[in-house]
């Protein structure tokens, strides 16, 4: 089975912030040498498309044409382990949701956002039994979603958005692979995941509503690269080859999309042609579109709106500024 794992575990991260006393607060060098310096990176994944760019990277050797020699892609099964795993200093950089990222500043590590790799469009969903068809719908009906998840915050957006709140509806704490299966048995009437149990739940009944989309507001629902302060300082040379990297893998799968398709399915453990619905919700952001909205309206516009449905669901207890976090001159230094 195929997940992908976005319960987050504030509580997790703080105690291992705690615990290794993480306030580097180095600033990034100024100057970033052309060349990557040496040593190796641990980059830490988890099984989600979203981050199939870097398998694709290591499958084709497009590392070392970018001076890397070795970078380690670690992977995790769940969010406590890698967030963990990060604030203890066992990893260097991390593949995380954005409002992962927040959480990480609201919780004292001192990370750099450097890119944006993804942002969901149709592959985060609220769907529903008919007649349910809009939003403002939902009030007073069961709803079946992952608390703490990505599908929260699509959720607390979606209600804020049509002048609701969780208030209005009677909340269903499931997993996301249950909560697609429960709004098939009829136990609930409507509910909020991602593929592939969108995919799954639609080919068991056809009649399913979708009442909203991350389409709606593109970013909502997204992924970062994120690296240690002290990583940035210390080796910034080696962040923009990384990201060099990804450019490159992208541009592999934009000249064969089902060979790199293949590629990612493979890394994740699934079939391509199951996870087909799952890629075409998927956007994945090239360096030159990181360049225009990373530090533009990603950070102005989609980041706030993430901020308040984090808040509303109880992941942040309040504003996080995310002005010195959102980093872009790796970016700006890869598209020269």
């Amino acid at each position: 089975m195929i997940e992908r794992l976005t319960s987050r575990a504030m509580a997790g991260i703080t105690a291992a912030v705690l615990a290794v006393g993480m306030t580097v607060g180095a600033a990034v060098a100024s100057d970033i040498p052309d060349t990557p310096e040496p040593g190796p990176i641990r980059m830490g994944l988890e099984p989600w498309l979203g981050y199939g760019q870097w398998h694709i990277a290591e499958k084709q050797g497009l590392f070392g044409k970018v001076g890397l020699d070795d970078v380690v892609l670690v992977n995790f099964t769940t969010d406590a382990e890698i967030n963990g795993a990060l604030a203890a200093g066992e990893l260097d950089a991390a593949n995380v949701a954005t409002h992962t990222a927040m959480e990480f500043v609201a919780a004292g590590l001192d990370v750099h956002i450097v890119a944006l790799l993804d942002v969901s469009t149709m592959a985060d969903a609220i769907i529903a039994q008919p007649p349910i068809a809009l939003v403002t719908d939902l009030d007073g009906k069961r709803v079946a979603y992952e608390p703490g998840s990505t599908s929260e915050i699509l959720l607390q957006y979606a209600l804020a958005q049509n002048g609701l709140s969780i208030g209005y509806i009677t909340p269903v704490p499931l997993e996301a692979a249950e909560a697609g299966k429960a709004l098939v048995e009829a136990k609930v009437q409507a509910a909020v995941t991602y593929e592939p149990y969108l995919s799954v739940a639609r080919s068991e009944d056809n009649q399913l509503e979708t009442v909203f989309t991350a389409g709606a507001e593109p970013g909502l629902i997204s992924d970062v690269l994120v690296v240690r302060a002290d990583f940035a300082a210390s080796r910034p040379g080696a962040i923009v080859a990384l990201l060099k990297s990804w450019q490159a893998a992208l541009d592999f799968y934009e000249a064969d999309v089902p060979r790199g398709r293949a590629i990612i399915a493979g890394a994740v453990g699934a079939d391509p042609q199951v996870l087909k619905t799952a890629f075409d919700g998927v956007v994945y952001y090239s360096l030159e579109q990181n360049r225009k909205v990373l530090t533009g309206t990603f950070l102005t516009e989609i980041i706030p709106d993430i901020e308040d449905a984090a808040v509303g669901a109880g992941l942040l207890d309040g504003p996080v500024d995310m002005s010195k976090a959102v980093d872009g001159r790796f970016v700006d230094e890869a598209v020269k």
